[in-house]
């Protein structure tokens, strides 16, 4: 029997049980689509953290007070190193006293390595506007070298420089959005009951304020004078980050009289926190779309059981069949095609639903910062779909196929 002779027995089996083949590929379609929707929005995710970390700057490097067991693996967007949103760190400090001040600032001008140091300081301040008032988070910086170091871009105004004072940087959606009007540039708005002009806006969606960081040792009133939240520093070379980070750490341990067991200071760069983020999502992309394959399993149960069901009518037909010169390879083209196309019509539909539910998914997920980059449906993706429930199909549909091909003549016609 020609091969186009036994698709043609395959496909018109399908046809004729309308209503069990549908069942049957729903389960398949439930799978393909869960799998097509989160390796696409896995894939977004990932483009949409490297682009952050393109920016972040892998030559910025931040310095906390206290020993970091364990990075903070938030996902929002941020300043990368250079920012108000630099990444920070779950500290667990050996010391609940330890802080950077002036005596490391000065330990590490030392350093061959560094080429700009930025210090700062953070808090939560009230800030005022035409009789609306909010509380907002404070950052504190280092204003002759901030510019020369953050890697947020300006979207209005100008960055902060050497002889600013009572002026201010301030986020996007802190000047879109946070008061009934919006604030623009040469805008005078009180904080904690001080005046400051606004004279830059940045490209980002944010609430934060950057400031002179004398000026915000005058709102924040916990903080001591020349004592740092964070030191950000800007190395002269990033292909020699690890060796610079190295001899940072030497050189403030040793100032510091501390050793490895009694370390009181974490240091921590932007390339770290994006191979930690990066292996921290692919794991999770792994696992869900392991979740996800689960209905494809049972999809494939749900074929093996329609294809048992198949052989028991098909019976009589196929000892007809085997009567008039049928062979064995036949009628197992014929039952293997037919689980193939429950499976293949089934990743077609599922394919377009993925499809579908992945463009619904970055608005059901708008309040997690990187799914703000959408999904990437591949063509790579949906091809290996596509095969994959091809395959399921005929995998689940060998052994019933098998079973009916093996059928005698006489046996088959007596049934």
């Amino acid at each position: 029997m020609k091969l186009s002779k036994c698709l043609k027995h395959a496909f018109n089996m399908v046809l004729h049980s309308k209503l069990r083949s549908w069942l049957t590929i729903l389960g398949i379609v439930i799978g393909v689509a869960a799998v097509i929707a989160i390796v696409s929005l896995g894939e977004g995710l990932e483009q949409s953290l490297t682009e952050q970390m393109g920016d972040m700057g892998g030559d910025i490097i931040t310095i906390t007070p206290g020993f970091t067991r364990g990075e903070d693996m938030r996902l929002g967007p941020g300043g990368g190193g250079g920012g108000p949103g630099a990444p920070a760190t779950d500290a667990q400090a050996t010391d609940e006293e330890s802080v950077l001040d002036r005596t490391d600032v000065q330990a590490l001008r030392g350093l061959p390595d560094i080429e700009f140091i930025d210090t700062r300081i953070r808090g939560n301040v009230d800030i005022s506007y035409l009789g609306k008032s909010g509380s907002v988070s404070l950052t504190g910086v280092d204003q002759k070298v901030w510019s020369l170091i953050t890697t947020d871009e300006i979207r209005d105004g100008r960055m902060l420089d050497s002889a600013d004072q009572n002026v201010i940087v301030i986020g996007g959606k802190l000047a879109d959005s946070f008061f009934d009007q919006p604030l623009g540039i040469n805008k005078v708005v009180s904080i904690e009951d001080s005046a400051f002009r606004i004279v830059g806006i940045l490209d980002d969606e944010s609430n934060d304020i950057i400031m002179p960081i004398q000026m915000a040792y005058q709102l924040l009133d916990d903080k001591e004078k020349d004592v740092y939240d964070s030191i950000v520093v800007k190395i002269r070379d990033e292909d020699n980050l690890d060796a610079a980070i190295e001899r940072i750490e030497n050189k403030l341990m040793i100032t510091r009289h501390v050793t490895e067991n009694d370390k009181d200071f974490s240091v921590t760069s932007s390339q770290q926190m994006n191979e930690m983020r990066s292996e921290m999502l692919g794991s999770m992309s792994a696992f869900l779309t392991a979740i996800a394959a689960v209905s494809l399993l049972v999809g494939s149960v749900g074929i093996s059981n329609t294809m048992f069901t198949s052989v028991l009518e098909k019976t009589k037909e196929i000892g007809i069949m085997k009567a008039i010169g049928a062979r064995n390879k036949d009628i197992l083209a014929i039952f293997l095609f037919n689980a193939g196309l429950i499976g293949l019509a089934g990743g077609i539909v599922g394919v377009i639903l993925g499809i579908i539910l992945s463009g619904v998914m970055p608005y059901l997920m708008s309040g997690i910062p990187l799914a703000r980059g959408g999904v990437i449906v591949s063509v790579n993706t949906i091809l290996i779909a596509l095969c994959v429930s091809f395959s399921v199909g005929i995998i689940a549909g060998f052994i019933p196929a098998y079973q009916g091909s093996k059928l005698k003549p006489v046996d088959a016609l007596r049934y």
